[in-house]
């Protein structure tokens, strides 16, 4: 993974801080999962809001990210 795109992601990550559902992220069906899109790379997370919890599942290429 390029450091371009790993700075971005990061970045993105730690927005969820503040804003666990921005917009542009969606809720993956029959999950209660989300998606947030960044270039070529998917980052999947979850969100607990009585714990005020944000957990990344995974981050992964778009064509491998749901495998």
């Amino acid at each position: 993974m390029p450091l371009k795109d790993r700075k971005r992601i990061v970045a993105r990550i730690q927005a969820l801080r503040t804003e666990p559902r921005p917009p542009g992220c969606e809720k993956l069906s029959g999950e209660e999962k989300y998606r947030l899109r960044q270039g070529n790379y998917r980052v999947l997370y979850e969100v607990v809001d009585r714990e005020r919890r944000v957990t990344v599942v995974r981050i992964a290429n778009r064509r491998d990210a749901y495998r």
